[in-house]
């Protein structure tokens, strides 16, 4: 078969029009319909309470609205093990924590694998918090670890879910002053502190947004950042206290397997002028949250950063 000089140039403007026409149009019009952001936990808890913060900014960026769904169950395993199930078009995004993703499939078959998660960008952070009833006769962080050491098992301290950020947090917490708590697992940080709030448990393994949203119905014992949290400057950290613990959980925002490279940079790049918005920093900040920027490219190198750091305490909870 010939081909022209008239004749071949059609037909690489053909091909340049399918080269151009596929991804890179997908991005350009992406999106096209709302967006769809699951939150594997119950209302009121901090993966709803920052996608909710989060949504206008993305709606007004993105020209749609941005559905928040929430799909509870089992620490969030059971709506990660559903996500690449679902379509891969850019147009569902689910919520995921680290931890969470890294310690679940660790310990036990949860229905998915940490490298089955596309996450396109970790936005903040959320530091681990000691917290008890206000009327606890805990006074101090030194007063619970002596009751907990002098008493073994004898104080509950409810958190958000096994193999968790908050489960975690007290293996750490164990290994480190020898104090030995009862861990009691809850649907989410939100019910765990209801608990607590009622007098079920002694306390809570939780995190700063809870002591924030709690006031002065809880005592915020101890919190685990490098410095104060400015929305509890009276709340000393672990470090002060001479113990070296500074954890919590990162959140983040996953696609469904499949979706398209320049949709996956898109969205990051979205939730990245979010995060950078003063407005939605401050809110953040002063309900207790601390933004963080992992963008897309640097999520390979973060996640195994965070497997090393965990690896010692998911050996001492019986995973591999």
């Amino acid at each position: 078969m010939t081909i022209t000089r008239r004749g071949l140039g059609a037909v690489l403007t053909s091909a340049m029009l399918v080269a151009t026409t596929g991804p890179l149009m997908a991005q350009a019009d992406f999106p096209t319909r709302p967006i769809t952001y699951v939150i594997p936990f119950n209302p009121g808890g901090e993966s709803d309470v920052t996608a909710r913060f989060q949504q206008p900014f993305m709606e007004e960026i993105l020209g749609q609205s941005v559905v928040i769904q929430s799909r509870p169950g089992a620490g969030g395993a059971t709506a990660w093990a559903q996500l690449n199930s679902l379509e891969a078009d850019g147009h569902t995004i689910m919520n995921t924590i680290v931890p969470h993703t890294i310690l679940q499939p660790a310990m036990k078959d949860v229905g998915y694998q940490t490298a089955d998660i596309e996450n396109v960008y970790f936005f903040h952070y959320t530091p681990d918090a000691i917290l008890v009833p206000a009327d606890s006769p805990f006074q101090t962080l030194q007063d619970l670890i002596d009751f907990a050491t002098e008493n073994p098992g004898a104080l509950t301290m409810g958190g958000s879910g096994t193999n968790t950020a908050n489960h975690l947090a007290s293996v750490i917490f164990g290994d480190l002053t020898g104090a030995t708590v009862t861990y009691v697992p809850f649907s989410g940080s939100a019910p765990a502190m209801t608990a607590v709030l009622g007098g079920q448990i002694g306390g809570a393994m939780s995190y700063t947004t809870q002591a924030v949203k709690a006031g002065d119905q809880v005592r915020a014992l101890a919190v685990a950042t490098e410095e104060r949290v400015p929305a509890l400057p009276d709340v000393p950290t672990f470090l002060e206290l001479g113990i070296d613990h500074v954890g919590g959980a990162y959140r983040g925002v996953a696609v469904p397997a499949g979706t398209p490279d320049e949709i996956k940079q898109r969205l990051s790049d979205v939730i990245g002028e979010v995060n950078a918005d003063p407005e939605f920093q401050r809110q953040m900040t002063e309900a207790g949250y601390q933004v963080v920027d992992i963008p897309l490219g640097e999520i390979p190198a973060f996640i195994e950063n965070r497997r090393a750091a965990y690896a010692t305490a998911i050996e001492r909870m019986g995973g591999s």
